[in-house]
């Protein structure tokens, strides 16, 4: 049976990183099989792409997008698909909402030309469940402040973080028989507890040990 597809997203500082390892503790506990990725990054390759996109602004946002995509696409076609196929759920740290909300409505690239580039790297892969941990971006700012490890992306300017959470508000609702938005202003435990009952009915009862 082909595994599950959750993909965790959000503005910065709402969380994601937290809640992914949360609950793939608490469902491989339950007897899940859970592979967690996060984007971009998740093989050898995609983690190198990463550390060149994280350590300075590249200036220009076409290029930004694409190397986004080619970590994106590498990770769907060497992990994700296989994981997928032999019956294992894959939980994904961001996905390709991540580069709607800012690329495209951050950015301000045209839309259109993210979503090509999205359906060119997955192939046509989507997610199961989209949870959309949102909260005000000055709260999740706050946060990135306190806990360290920040980026260039975090001293971009509010307004491009507001509109980066419109873009995510505006896919949910595009979406909603898969999207499930949860405050992530809250305390972790109320983030948490409804992130893992939406997770685990999408995923059902424990698969039985691979062979």
């Amino acid at each position: 049976m082909r595994g599950r597809f959750i993909v965790l997203e959000g503005g910065e500082g709402t969380g994601k990183s937290r809640l992914q390892h949360a609950l793939h503790e608490r469902l491989t506990a339950e007897g899940y099989r859970i592979d967690a990725r996060r984007e971009p990054g998740g093989t050898p390759l995609g983690e190198r792409i990463r550390d060149l996109i994280n350590a300075d602004a590249l200036g220009d946002d076409v290029a930004e997008l694409l190397l986004f995509e080619a970590a994106r696409a590498h990770l769907v076609e060497r992990a994700i698909r296989p994981a997928l196929a032999a019956g294992t759920h894959v939980m994904c740290d961001r996905f390709t909402a991540s580069s709607v909300a800012y690329q495209s409505f951050g950015r301000l690239l045209d839309r259109a030309l993210v979503e090509q580039a999205n359906a060119i790297a997955t192939r046509g892969l989507v997610a199961d469940l989209t949870l959309l941990l949102d909260a005000p971006p000055g709260v999740g700012l706050a946060r990135r402040q306190q806990g360290g490890a920040l980026t260039h992306f975090d001293a971009l300017p509010l307004a491009f973080h507001e509109r980066v959470r419109d873009g995510y508000v505006e896919l949910a609702r595009e979406s909603p028989s898969t999207w499930r938005v949860i405050d992530a202003a809250r305390p972790f435990e109320a983030v948490f507890a409804d992130a893992y009952a939406a997770v685990r009915g999408a995923l059902g009862e424990p698969q039985p040990p691979a062979a």
